[in-house]
């Protein structure tokens, strides 16, 4: 199979993964509570344990990494994810709950340990290293636009009650999704002189990607502080019109499935690791923008607000594709799928924290979070900065 039609099934696979997920997202809790009858007190802790039973996939996947084929691993996920969504009608109590959840999660982290070793993989020899980005680029390109096709049709079937039909369609969608993997070449298994058998031990010791890590996580924390965050700010803590919080996340998720790669194309003349200064600074901004937006009058909070979103959307626009692909450059070649699956916790630790963050500071006051936002932002930030010169020596080493 040619370079091309590769990518074209790959790309098939991730939307029609994406599409179920999406489908999903609205009826998730709404499943549990109204066709099996369950508390809503209850599915809650128990989603809550299952992903956090799940927390130790990455590590376990980096183990095997360098030694398994990632588009095997990202198929067994699939398969996975299938089989658990199916099982949802089997659902009657607390148990079969926690048991069907604790295996989906366990699909959907050894899907994201997985996935970007993929596209890692497809760089050709001799290709310009920076080609990697427009591949991130559009990997989340059809990501976030499969998933906002898929929440809108979501929430139309919250509207008529069709529970069933969606975890159906969501199952059916990841099987679909493993069927057309099984269309893409798997490569050959890595030798066992390109396997790499020192554990986690020269990871641990990789101060600078551990600290690209760190700062990752701080990214990611102000990436998902959008959707956490700014429906509280804006009807509690600044009384913005009830209205505005639709249209600012939707906008947001279209410039995001639309963007990225005119993004990749802005920023190609920074290095990967200034983009990312770049991106921590603009959050930095909006994080300032929003925490002064008690101030602004009513008769301009709403431009405020909009405006304001600019500088979010740029930073997320950036960021999205140039972490993935400087995570996958600054990782060692024999140990890539390790250092990569590792590299999933970024977001698995911004998920966990990010509540806790805006809640704790929000009870202090509703400016605080975000000018606290901005001071973390700020430091990642300077932290990358300092990075840089051994990042870029690490990416001119991997691309050759």
């Amino acid at each position: 199979m040619a370079h091309r039609p590769k990518l074209i099934v790959l790309a098939l696979a991730l939307a029609v993964d994406m599409l179920g997920s999406g489908l999903l997202l609205p009826v998730s809790l709404l499943y549990f509570t109204e066709v099996t009858g369950l508390r809503l007190t209850t599915v809650g802790p128990l989603l809550s344990l299952a992903a956090l039973a799940s927390l130790p996939v990455p590590i376990i996947v980096g183990h095997v990494a360098d030694r398994t084929r990632p588009l095997t691993r990202v198929l067994a996920a699939q398969v996975l994810q299938g089989l658990a969504f199916s099982a949802y009608v089997l659902v009657s109590g607390p148990i079969t709950l926690l048991l069907v959840a604790t295996v989906a999660a366990v699909g959907q982290r050894l899907f994201w340990s997985s996935f970007f070793s993929v596209v890692a993989a497809l760089a050709e020899p001799g290709e310009d290293s920076r080609d990697a980005d427009r591949r991130f680029a559009m990997a989340g390109m059809i990501q976030m636009g499969a998933m906002g096709v898929g929440t809108l049709i979501g929430g139309l079937a919250v509207t008529y009650s069709w529970y069933q039909p969606v975890v159906y369609l969501n199952a059916a969608s990841f099987l679909l999704s493993a069927l057309l993997l099984l269309l893409v070449p798997r490569g050959a298994r890595p030798t066992a002189a390109e396997q790499d058998h020192g554990g986690y031990r020269t990871l641990l010791r990789d101060r600078p990607y551990l600290l690209l890590i760190a700062v990752n996580t701080i990214f990611a924390l102000c990436s998902i502080f959008v959707a956490v965050a700014v429906p509280i700010h804006l009807i509690d803590g600044v009384h913005a019109p009830a209205w505005l919080i639709g249209p600012l996340l939707a906008a947001n998720t279209v410039l995001l499935a639309t963007g990225q790669r005119l993004a990749v194309r802005l920023v190609r003349p920074l290095s990967r690791a200034g983009a990312l200064v770049l991106a921590g600074g603009l959050w930095a901004l909006w994080a300032v923008i929003y925490a002064a937006a008690g101030r602004v009058p009513a008769w301009a909070l709403v431009p405020y607000l909009l405006l304001g979103m600019i500088f979010y959307a740029a930073a997320d626009l950036i960021h999205a594709p140039i972490s993935n692909a400087l995570s996958s450059a600054a990782a060692p070649p024999a140990q890539r799928g390790r250092y990569l699956a590792v590299y999933q916790y970024t977001f698995a630790f911004a998920n966990i924290l990010a509540p806790t963050f805006f809640t704790g500071l929000y009870a202090y006051g509703p400016a605080l979070p975000w000018l606290a936002l901005a001071l973390v932002a700020a430091a990642a930030s300077a932290v990358t900065w300092t990075l840089r010169t051994s990042l870029t020596a690490r990416e001119t080493a991997s691309a050759n």
